[in-house]
């Protein structure tokens, strides 16, 4: 139970212990299992290709939407006031539980099956992203994407830069129709918008491959 158990619910249970140091663990191991499975399946492309391709799945929108298809919100574990506030469907908060959920079955059975499980949720994510040509430009494909959801609408990019100017670092959000879709990071401007834009596809995509434009989840602003 302690991997769904919200800190919201400690607060009204004295002695219970939120799923937080779980929930870092189990972004560790997320990362390790899809940057493995990149390495391991893509053994042609380069640090460039690949480090979006992960920024895709390893986001929290994502893991939002992974959680919500797996209807993990109903098993939560929330406080009284953060459960009538609708936070089964709050996207930190699911996207925080999938990651600590990860970090259980790692503690629980080691590395297999915690690879397993992680494999089962994103795989498929994965898969899009190759079959939408991963060697493509990402901010072009995106574009083409929400042409087809969203009409005349184009994705906007925010980028922050931090850090010395010999070793800057970028933080990149890109928004379509107002909403925000995706969020990467890069050591430039463009690598942080390449890996943001395809963390949006990632959300995008199935959707769009399905035939319906939903697949949305409510996120924090």
């Amino acid at each position: 139970m302690l991997s769904v158990t919200h800190r919201s619910y400690c607060a009204e249970n004295e002695g219970s212990e939120p799923n937080e140091r779980l929930e870092f663990l189990g972004d560790a191991v997320l990362g390790m299992v899809v940057t493995d499975h990149l390495y391991e399946s893509f053994p042609d492309r380069p640090e460039g290709e690949l480090a979006p391709m992960r920024a895709a799945v390893v986001n929290a929108e994502v893991l939002a939407q992974v959680a919500a298809e797996i209807d993990l919100g109903a098993a939560l574990r929330l406080g009284k006031g953060e459960d009538a506030a609708g936070g089964r469907a709050r996207g930190s908060i699911l996207s925080d539980a999938i990651e600590a959920v990860i970090g259980a079955v790692y503690l629980d059975g080691g590395w297999g099956p915690a690879r397993r499980l992680v494999l089962d949720l994103v795989a498929d994510r994965i898969e899009v992203l190759d079959a939408h040509g991963a060697r493509r430009d990402h901010k072009t494909h995106l574009q083409e994407l929400a042409a087809r959801q969203f009409g005349a609408v184009l994705p906007e990019y925010t980028v922050d830069s931090s850090g010395p100017d010999h070793a800057k670092h970028f933080d990149a959000m890109v928004t379509v129709a107002g909403r925000e879709w995706g969020r990467g990071a890069g050591r430039s401007k463009k690598q942080a918008e390449q890996a943001a834009a395809a963390a949006a596809i990632a959300a995008l995509a199935p959707a769009l491959s399905a035939g319906t434009d939903e697949g949305r989840t409510t996120t924090d602003a």
